[in-house]
């Protein structure tokens, strides 16, 4: 299963859910809900907006874990 560590890597990086969304241009709506449920799914281009925004290569959004 797939987790996203989209608000791991922009906290470190000082982000917040509200600049991230205005610099990647995506909602405020879709950032919260990408921070908050780190198992839900996620549109590719959303993803690749954010990884530019935070400088990161695609992959860095997201790893690999066991199913519960």
């Amino acid at each position: 299963m797939l987790r996203l560590r989209v608000r791991e890597i922009a906290e470190s990086q000082g982000w917040n859910m509200s600049s991230l969304s205005r610099a990647a241009n995506i909602s405020f709506n879709t950032v919260k809900r990408l921070w908050t449920k780190p198992y839900s799914g996620a549109n590719i281009d959303t993803l690749n907006k954010i990884a530019k925004v935070l400088q990161v290569p695609l992959s860095e959004l997201t790893e690999e874990v066991e199913d519960s």
